[in-house]
């Protein structure tokens, strides 16, 4: 199976936005101040969408494979672990200075959709 890693980390990390979703919505619930529930929400909803990103670009590849495709998936990948990984050690921690890594996942994210736009306009 091609991608079969990509695939397999796309899955865990479908798993674990369903658990995190929850944890958030019933042990979490007020147990946080609402600026540290707010960050952790984020955090779910950002590793959602990209989540579904990386199942639609896996999907796309397995039938077009383009170079950039892998960048793509490995920004959105590192992006994911630091943006919503710090949102979720920020929330649960309390510690602020975790919130300094949160902009350099949002840059990887966004740099995963420029890598994927030039793939597309490399693309024949």
């Amino acid at each position: 199976m091609q991608d079969r890693g990509w695939w397999l980390g796309a899955a865990l990390s479908g798993a674990l936005v369903v658990i995190a979703g929850a944890f958030g919505a019933h042990a979490l619930e007020g147990q946080l101040a609402p600026r540290l529930a707010a960050a952790f929400e984020t955090g779910v909803r950002y590793q959602a969408w990209h989540t579904l990103a990386l199942l639609a670009v896996l999907a796309w590849r397995a039938s077009v494979p383009l170079a950039g495709q892998r960048l793509a998936l490995g920004l959105w990948a590192a992006g994911m672990l630091l943006f919503s990984g710090s949102l979720y050690a920020l929330a649960l921690t309390g510690t602020g200075s975790l919130g300094m890594i949160t902009p350099l996942g949002g840059v990887l994210l966004i740099g995963g959709w420029l890598a994927l736009a030039a793939a597309v306009l490399r693309a024949r």
